[in-house]
């Protein structure tokens, strides 16, 4: 039998791909999905595309429209990414168990916290009968200075799970170093994230002085840009607060991204009186003008797993500082340019120490150092790579 032009078994091997959102199908899975297919995989794949999503409904139909350009069959799944929801996750289980008994997989690829540990447990009796299955970490939620209560929470639960997985791969090294120590998976691979294209994002690529007229900066101002959801984790009220501590009426604050907290963070701004220096781009897809247009990208999560943003970012030459968190501290080495999460005052020192003079080409004199080594660094998350060691790992199960 020909696929692709590709000789392959009477048996096509079967995969099941599955994450909470369509939007980690978007934004971290389609390469994986282009990948099997090449290999000659039939694939399926299965999420909620109706909510808890993080980009458009435009953007979901889009997607959808390219997996039947793929002949890749999708499955509608109510995961709820709140733990506390238990009926949701009960119902969500069945279907899942359901799509997995119907569908003679030979491998299940899973995603997300919930996806994870709901297709453990779904598809652990499969395993008994050759299926085998992959787990993604993209961040634990227990990880070196997280609270007490997500080790006590979720440690326990990746513990039982990790004995009922085959393959668990990790993005940063302090995930690979937990899971190798204290969980039981059959194997624990290290792959540096999804990858970035960092032609894609190549610096002076845009003509900057237009993107920054779009958005309404003036000559004299510097940009700062942060992207991410507007939720707890992404914690961009810290840098709305520090802005408001520093007081420089130079300084454009833009944050892209949607989320739950827009309104609380909208009213977070009037009240510090920042209408006028904070602004709230929503979901957009031209992160990478953004990043160029931008004399510096702030990015303060309290918790990543490794954020393509940040990636993003680097790939522009963009100055940066972020938090000094598990996942940002593989991309970012300078100890500068680093601060607490939970610490408004070491940001504000950070931010004084670049924006003392108050000028665009200060900032970027001071900083080129740590852009040319993050770059550097960037190196080794090339897509290319990454592609690569994806495309080994499912040749060697095919095989």
């Amino acid at each position: 039998m020909l696929y692709n032009n590709k000789k392959v078994d009477i048996h096509q091997k079967k995969i099941l791909v599955i994450s909470n959102t369509a939007s980690m199908i978007v934004q971290f899975n389609m390469n994986n999905l282009r990948i099997l297919k090449d290999l000659g995989y039939k694939v399926e794949v299965a999420c909620n595309f109706l909510e808890g999503n993080t980009c458009t409904t435009i953007i979901i139909n889009e997607l959808k429209k390219t997996l039947n350009h793929m002949n890749i069959l999708f499955h509608q799944i109510d995961f709820e990414r709140d733990i506390s929801c238990f009926t949701k996750h009960i119902k969500a289980y069945k279907k899942l168990k359901k799509i997995i008994e119907s569908g003679s997989f030979d491998i299940i690829h899973c995603h997300t916290p919930i996806g994870g540990v709901l297709t453990r447990l779904a598809g652990k009796k499969f395993r008994k009968q050759g299926t085998i299955i992959i787990y993604t970490v993209h961040g634990f939620h227990f990880f070196k200075g997280a609270p007490l209560k997500n080790w006590l929470l979720f440690y326990p639960v990746e513990w039982l799970c990790s004995w009922w997985t085959d393959i668990l791969i990790t993005i940063n090294r302090e995930d690979y170093q937990i899971a190798k120590k204290h969980l039981h998976a059959k194997k624990v691979r290290y792959i540096p994230g999804v990858g970035i294209d960092t032609e894609k994002f190549k610096n002076n690529s845009i003509d900057r002085k237009k993107k920054r007229e779009e958005l309404c900066v003036k000559p004299d101002d510097i940009m700062i840009l942060s992207v991410g959801e507007l939720i707890t984790r992404k914690n961009h009220e810290i840098v709305i607060k520090a802005l408001n501590q520093i007081n420089n009426s130079n300084v454009q604050y833009f944050i892209a991204g949607k989320g739950a907290l827009e309104m609380k963070l909208k009213e977070l701004v009037h009240k510090l009186h920042l209408d006028y220096q904070v602004h709230f781009l929503g979901f957009r897809t031209d992160i990478s003008e953004l990043c160029q247009a931008a004399d510096l990208f702030v990015f303060p999560s309290h918790q990543e797993g490794l954020p393509v943003a940040l990636m993003e970012a680097i790939a522009c030459k963009t100055p940066v500082v972020c938090s000094r968190i598990r996942g940002n501290t593989d991309l970012v080495k300078e100890k500068e340019d680093l601060f607490d999460p939970n610490n408004r005052d070491e940001l504000v020192v950070c931010l004084n120490d670049l924006l003392r003079n108050g000028t665009q080409i200060s900032l970027k004199e001071k900083m080129q150092c740590s852009v040319e080594a993050n770059y550097k660094n960037l190196k080794k998350y090339n897509l290319s790579n990454v592609m690569d060691e994806m495309k080994n790992l499912f040749n060697k199960l095919e095989n």
